[in-house]
């Protein structure tokens, strides 16, 4: 999320952000907590950990299927060589246009803290890479930032107030990232063809699933009968 350095009148304030977020944040994590425990002797959890918690907050908002995943992949993607795709990534800190995919929550918050030291403060962070300078009370701590639950809830929230304010989740999607048109624009249709790619995952692996309920229902089928004789 990488709003323009000076936010023009248009762009949502959080006094009209606040209501929405109060509304929406009971919903959505009544619907992803509580998550399994991430750390970095875990990276299975790690890697599912966005993907849970776009899918549930989707539901539980009544989202468009795929788009808050979608997003949180043009946000935070990192590529997963074992499965050869792009996975939102929640430890993923960016500041001055470079994005870094930080191994823990520990590690991230200490990213972020050397960062401020510096005199960073245009910081975005976590699976929907929320702007800690633009957004200064979304969260009450970093740790609460990096946490996947929190992040997409605010997240999600916000997508919520901005599509209310413009009048459809195409427009919202644009000004997460900008109120520019030319980057709203481009940023919009990268989330878009990634909502596609998401929907074609999904129909691919529907398929699988059938066949293999399907082999396993024939295999049943042709699986010689039991000679064990029954005892009256």
């Amino acid at each position: 999320m990488k709003p323009p350095p000076t936010p023009g009148p248009r762009w949502p304030t959080l006094r009209g952000f606040v209501p929405a977020l109060v509304l929406v944040l009971g919903a959505v994590l009544g619907a992803v907590l509580p998550g399994p425990a991430l750390s970095a002797q875990n990276p299975q959890e790690t890697w599912s950990s966005c993907a849970q918690r776009t899918a549930a907050a989707e539901r539980a908002a009544g989202m468009p299927r795929h788009l808050l995943t979608a997003v949180s992949k043009v946000e935070s993607g990192r590529w997963h060589a074992q499965t050869g795709e792009i996975i939102a990534w929640p430890w993923t800190v960016t500041a001055g246009g470079e994005g870094r995919f930080l191994p823990s929550k520990a590690a991230a918050i200490a990213e972020v803290e050397r960062l401020r030291a510096r005199g960073v403060t245009n910081i975005d962070v976590g699976c929907m890479q929320i702007n800690l300078y633009h957004h200064p009370k979304a969260f009450d701590s970093l740790e609460q930032a990096f946490d996947p639950d929190r992040n997409v809830a605010y997240a999600i929230g916000f997508l919520r107030e901005l599509r209310d304010r413009w009048g459809s989740w195409t427009r919202a999607v644009g000004n997460y990232h900008s109120n520019t048109p030319a980057l709203s624009g481009r940023y919009r249709a990268k989330v878009f063809k990634m909502v596609y790619a998401e929907k074609h995952r999904a129909a691919k692996q529907r398929r699988a699933a059938r066949l293999a309920a399907r082999l396993a229902a024939v295999q049943r089928a042709l699986r010689p009968p039991s000679t064990t004789p029954v005892i009256r």
